[in-house]
């Protein structure tokens, strides 16, 4: 598949939009919205709705930071593995493949992202400086700086990886096939990993009986997605519905009568 130039264009300015939305906090740095607007732009909003849903399932256990360790960065298959799925998709590139290629690039990105930090952390006192003076504008300016760089450093990462994905695809084609078979096993064992991990922290012991009743509902029944969650949905309302009442602790309940003459 061949990205024109407006595409590469298009791609980079999506990239650097989703990068500088996360200083927001509105989670465009997301795998599914990263790879969501690249395959709009190019035309295969199939393709990349299944990468962007794979990476975030794998995303959700070894892509939270664990004390001060810094996960990679989903740019790595929001993009990349997007920019693979869909450009080599006739050479039998799937998403899973894609995202196990797209993981190098993910912690790659992320020392860059961890780079522009450290570049901008002497914008504070700058800053600060500036107020004190009572230059609002020149404030305004230093505070909105890291948005731009933030920004400029998302356009310069989707622009060359849309750039370069053809020289990706032939390097990619020079791995042998076995290889290429290697990194989808594990393309497909990252998300259950990461699965796994957001589940050892969350089950209680308690819960384990639900955890195998879905394991059972999907690979023995062939339960969809949704009829677990209806499933679920049903042992919710139970427990909801038969949870003893907590009563108020009153002093009343203890037999103490109590002074309300002063309305207190």
């Amino acid at each position: 598949m061949h990205i024109t130039l407006i595409q590469c264009l298009l791609i980079g300015l999506w990239t650097g939009f989703c990068l500088a939305g996360q200083l927001w906090g509105i989670y465009t740095n997301r795998s599914l919205v990263l790879a969501a607007g690249v395959g709009i732009i190019l035309g295969d909003l199939p393709t990349a709705l299944a990468m962007g849903a794979v990476s975030e399932i794998a995303f959700m256990g070894f892509g939270v930071g664990a004390g001060g360790t810094v996960p990679p960065n989903q740019l790595g298959p929001g993009i990349v593995g997007t920019l693979m799925a869909i450009s080599m998709k006739a050479e039998g590139m799937d998403p899973e493949t894609a995202l196990a290629l797209s993981m190098p690039f993910a912690v790659a990105f992320q020392f860059v992202i961890t780079a522009s930090y450290t570049f901008m952390a002497g914008l504070a006192p700058a800053a600060k400086k500036a107020l004190q003076e009572k230059k609002f504008k020149k404030f305004s300016r230093i505070s909105h700086l890291t948005i731009w760089v933030f920004a400029a450093v998302g356009f310069i990462i989707g622009f060359a990886a849309a750039f370069s994905v053809e020289g990706a695809q032939a390097l990619i084609n020079m791995i042998p096939k076995w290889i290429i078979n290697g990194f989808s096993v594990a393309g497909r064992m990252l998300p259950a990993i990461g699965f796994a991990m957001i589940l050892n922290v969350m089950v209680k012991k308690e819960f384990t009986a639900f955890v195998v009743l879905g394991f059972v509902a999907v690979t023995f029944f062939k339960l969809p997605v949704i009829g677990v969650a209806f499933l679920a949905l049903v042992f919710a309302l139970y427990d909801y519905h038969n949870r003893p009442v907590a009563t108020a602790v009153t002093g009343a309940s203890d037999g103490i009568e109590e002074d309300y003459e002063n309305g207190i």
